[in-house]
């Protein structure tokens, strides 16, 4: 996956806004204000990605490539190491979960806002 690609794909769900919250090569994708997706915008070789807490651990049993969030709560994000034995598929996958994880969470009247909006 390109960084090209990863920005376009996450820019293109619905009420999605980038941002440099920590420093200037930390990109960070939200919805209603909440992280979804952070790369980092120079070294683009792995994306942290929110995740369920029971299928976090399931990936990182199955995939070399998906290791505890960095810098992140090991919990509830994952590093997903680029070019490894995670596939553009599966990735798009968990990004769209990680998306789905955060809209989910949200306050109603945000949430209805997005799928409405």
């Amino acid at each position: 996956m390109t960084f090209d690609f990863f920005c376009n794909y996450c820019l293109a769900k619905k009420s999605v806004v980038e941002a440099f919250p920590f420093n200037e090569v930390t990109l960070v994708f939200k919805v209603g204000g909440k992280m979804f997706a952070l790369a980092d915008v120079i070294e683009f070789s792995s994306i942290n990605l929110k995740c369920n807490p029971e299928k976090a651990v399931e990936l990182r049993e199955r995939f070399m490539a998906v290791q505890p969030g960095y810098h992140m709560s090991k919990k509830h994000w994952n590093t997903v190491e680029l070019l490894s034995d995670v596939d553009d598929k599966l990735l798009m996958e968990l990004i769209d979960d990680s998306y789905q994880l955060v809209v989910e969470s949200l306050p109603k009247k945000i949430k209805y806002e997005i799928e409405v909006g």
